[in-house]
């Protein structure tokens, strides 16, 4: 499952900004329209779940998923995760939260065109619930943004259609 991304400047307000500097420069009688780059964050995030029945047991409410998720940078600027905040809510509606640095243990940063994949898990006391959530970023341009990670489903196999 795809989400959208996570970006410090989108490419068409880069372009705007790229382009408004040019004509600045053109007018003030300089011929660089390469003198200010503007680099664009474009970070995409992949979700896959699987319920892990081996863990889990349904007399006692006792639901377990795991998720793996791929975090791609995709825009032409490094960037490092520097923390998460979950929000794991099952369903009957209890909600947990979760912040911390970076992801199992680490802050992976990553170069354009690179990908950092992970596995965790997630326990729920029923058969059904979300995710939902965000990672913190830091570019190397010292820019700092969200990259959303908006809701996805737990879920036990059969059980939704």
């Amino acid at each position: 499952m795809r989400h959208p991304r996570g970006r410090c400047d989108t490419g068409a307000r880069a372009a705007a900004k790229q382009s408004a500097a040019t004509q600045v420069e053109s007018r003030q009688g300089k011929n660089r329209s390469n003198a200010t780059m503007y680099n664009n964050c474009d970070i995409d995030i992949a979700v896959a779940t699987d319920y892990v029945d081996e863990q889990s047991d349904p007399d006692i409410g006792r639901y377990v998923f795991a998720y793996t998720i791929t975090i791609s940078n995709q825009g032409d600027i490094p960037a490092r995760l520097v923390s998460r905040h979950w929000v794991i809510t099952d369903g009957n509606g209890k909600v947990q939260e979760v912040n911390g640095d970076g992801v199992v243990g680490e802050q992976p940063h990553l170069n354009p065109g690179e990908q950092f994949r992970y596995s965790s898990g997630a326990v729920l006391e029923t058969p059904v619930g979300s995710m939902q959530g965000r990672y913190r970023m830091q570019a190397d341009n010292g820019k700092d943004f969200d990259a959303p990670i908006p809701a996805f489903t737990l879920a036990v196999p059969g059980l939704l259609h």
